[in-house]
């Protein structure tokens, strides 16, 4: 995998993922998922809402941001992991969120909910405004040590997305693919999409080479992200 235009792959800083580390090791994957679980077990709370770069909290603990098509499952995914049920507000309405807002996970994580894209239902000039608020936001935040690129199973990745993933690259922001919705897919199918997801993103720098396969409805994936998030904490 080639790095990103003047900065590190992913591979420089985790010279292998997570499942790799732990992988034949039961009790390191049980102390793990334990962490994980411990970690977003904590108190959520919501810190802000932010439309300008100067009201962005200081930068003083780890961040993970989360960023999606509009209607990919975004809210969903935030209030399984956090185990809230209305800790983001989940919509009919696609791109509701207009704002980068921020929750402040147990003293140790701050977790950033993006904008969505794709399709917001709003005029040109205010998802000008996001676009370049976002923008700018992933390319100039020195805490932000990963970002979530929520992909829908059935969809796969869209050309909204490629666009997100080539400024990730270019801005050499570390970002994983995280699959949703994935019990709406059978098995094989998923297996495919799966294949195809992975072998794309070996094109890309900036891309953690481990896909995360979630469905917030059933938990199935629920864990083994929190486990590789909460690694991020520490």
């Amino acid at each position: 995998m080639s790095p990103a235009a003047g900065g590190p792959s992913p591979s420089d800083d985790h010279p292998e993922t997570l499942g790799d580390a732990l992988a034949g090791d039961a009790d390191a994957e049980a102390a793990a998922l334990e962490a994980g679980r411990l970690l977003f077990a904590k108190e959520c709370s919501f810190l802000r809402g932010v439309v300008r770069l100067d009201g962005l909290p200081e930068p003083r603990l780890p961040e993970i941001a989360f960023a999606g098509r509009s209607n990919v499952g975004k809210s969903s995914l935030l209030n399984a992991l956090t185990g809230r049920k209305a800790l983001a507000r989940t919509s009919n309405t696609p791109g509701r969120t207009r704002e980068i807002n921020f929750f402040a996970l147990g003293g140790a994580l701050l977790l950033a909910d993006l904008p969505g894209y794709g399709f917001a239902k709003a005029p040109k000039t205010q998802v000008k405004v996001w676009t370049r608020l976002v923008r700018d936001y992933l390319t100039g935040r020195p805490n932000l040590r990963r970002l979530c690129l929520l992909i829908d199973a059935r969809r796969g990745i869209k050309d909204s997305d490629r666009e997100i993933m080539t400024l990730l690259d270019e801005a050499a922001v570390v970002y994983q693919a995280v699959f949703t919705k994935c019990d709406k897919v059978k098995a094989g199918a998923l297996a495919k999409r799966l294949e195809e997801t992975a072998a794309e993103l070996k094109r890309h720098g900036a891309a953690y080479p481990e896909i995360a396969a979630t469905s917030a409805l059933k938990g199935a994936g629920i864990a083994e992200l929190r486990a590789g998030l909460a690694a991020l904490a520490t």
